[in-house]
């Protein structure tokens, strides 16, 4: 009986979401809110609930999934720092899930999605960016994820990308997409892709459960001191707790 706890806080909406195995059964149990500048003070207390509810303890889980970016610095940084220290608390293994990955897990979930182009507004005048595509109900990424001005993205894309995209429909989503969608309608425009907008705007620990579980499985489990988020700005840099 498999579990896992997935935590997120890599952007405005603050999530987790605990997945246990019962007589067969795939059991999710989730707690979020959209929280600005609160996500401290609630993942923990969303932790605990889950547990409380699915009535398992931490040293039970088989591994914590965690959101490794990109999103807020702070945000991320908070999750990591979290998930890091529960990992630690138990000996337990930890999984890193691309936000972006997970929203367009998102998109395959509620709206059968099977290419989808996401962006978060990443400040600045920029955008992270990731292309995906479903392979046996995951999403896969197609080429790197990237931050960009929208209007210089086509210059970074890789050539897969626009390959992927090219007279393809194409679910979109993030908040990327609400900042500059006619830059980035344009990007993709240009090679003949149809864009449809979603509703989905932000990542979800449910997603990232899908995502971790099979990364789990296929041995892509990390221990707790060499997690390292990816914030796809190169200045930025994670420094590990204290005396790890």
């Amino acid at each position: 009986m498999m579990r896992f706890l997935a935590i997120d806080s890599a952007t405005e909406f603050c999530s987790v979401a605990l997945s246990v195995e019962r007589d067969g059964e795939q059991l999710v149990y989730e707690r979020g809110d959209e929280l600005p500048r609160q996500h401290s003070q609630a993942l923990l207390p969303f932790v605990n609930q889950v547990l409380q509810q699915a009535d398992v303890t931490l040293a039970s889980l088989d591994a914590i999934i965690v959101s490794q970016g990109p999103g807020s610095f702070t945000g991320v940084r908070i999750g990591a720092s979290i998930a890091q220290g529960l990992a630690f608390s138990q000996n337990l293994p930890l999984v890193q899930v691309s936000t972006l990955a997970a929203m367009a897990q998102a998109c395959w979930r509620l709206h059968g999605s099977e290419r989808v182009a996401a962006a978060i507004d990443a400040r600045m005048g920029e955008v992270y960016f990731g292309t995906y595509q479903v392979e046996a109900g995951l999403m896969h990424r197609v080429g790197p994820e990237v931050v960009s001005e929208p209007t210089k993205l086509a210059q970074v894309l890789s050539p897969k990308v626009m390959d992927c995209v090219a007279g393809q429909r194409v679910a979109t989503c993030g908040t990327g997409w609400e900042t500059y969608s006619q830059a980035l309608l344009e990007v993709l425009g240009s090679k003949g892709a149809t864009c449809t907008k979603t509703d989905v705007r932000l990542p979800h620990a449910v997603d990232m459960l899908t995502l971790g579980r099979h990364k789990f499985i296929a041995g892509e489990a990390i221990d707790a001191v060499d997690l390292s988020p990816n914030y796809l700005r190169n200045e930025v840099t994670w420094q590990k707790l204290p005396g790890r």
